[in-house]
């Protein structure tokens, strides 16, 4: 259950893919609106595929093959987990249970075979195959070229609504813009397989 008022604001305020840091991240999820605010609280997704396709070839060509390093605390950082001791106990936890890993920057889907972007700004620190100043252009254009109105769709939620999406090839936004009215949504997530990418 996601339950965030006031006092429980939202804890991933960008967008992202669910538990990238993971070796097998979820493979989708459902979200069901059970309170919502009398206004906002919209979810957005965007798609890696049609990100990806609107590339041109060789800049295409260029990404193919890397790899992206993804890390628990680049959307749980420490500072925001010490309000107590046994607070930052469960961090210190979460953190050596989830080192930092390595996916592929583009993604074959297991079933379509299509390729997908799959760097996102909430777990995605660096491309470890070039050096850190490209590393920082790459991603940043990547960033924002994934977010792209046109790449988007938005959902205006009502009660009893149910959202079912793929993780493997979407990143998605809540938009906070609700507080300090309440939102209660119940989650479910689906196992998921390990990323790769075959050239196509």
């Amino acid at each position: 259950m996601l339950d965030t008022h006031n006092d429980n604001p939202p804890d991933n305020d960008n967008w992202h893919t669910d538990v990238t840091f993971i070796e097998t991240p979820p493979a989708g999820a459902i979200l069901a609106a059970k309170e919502l605010p009398s206004t906002g609280g919209d979810t957005l997704w965007t798609s890696g595929i049609a990100a990806y396709e609107a590339l041109s070839v060789p800049f295409r060509q260029l990404l193919s093959g890397l790899r992206a390093e993804h890390d628990f605390r680049k959307s749980f950082p420490e500072y925001k987990y010490r309000k107590t001791e046994e607070e930052h106990q469960r961090w210190r936890e979460a953190v050596a249970k989830n080192p930092p890993l390595l996916h592929p920057v583009v993604r074959t889907h297991p079933v379509s075979g299509k390729q997908a972007l799959f760097v996102n700004e909430g777990f995605t620190t660096r491309i470890v195959d070039v050096s850190e100043k490209e590393s920082e252009a790459l991603l940043g254009f990547l960033f924002a070229h994934i977010t792209k109105p046109e790449f988007q769709v938005r959902w205006r939620w009502q009660p009893n609504d149910i959202a079912i999406w793929d993780n493997r090839v979407t990143q998605h936004y809540a938009n906070a813009d609700y507080l300090p009215q309440r939102r209660i949504m119940h989650r479910a997530t689906i196992l998921g397989d390990k990323p790769f990418y075959r050239a196509g």
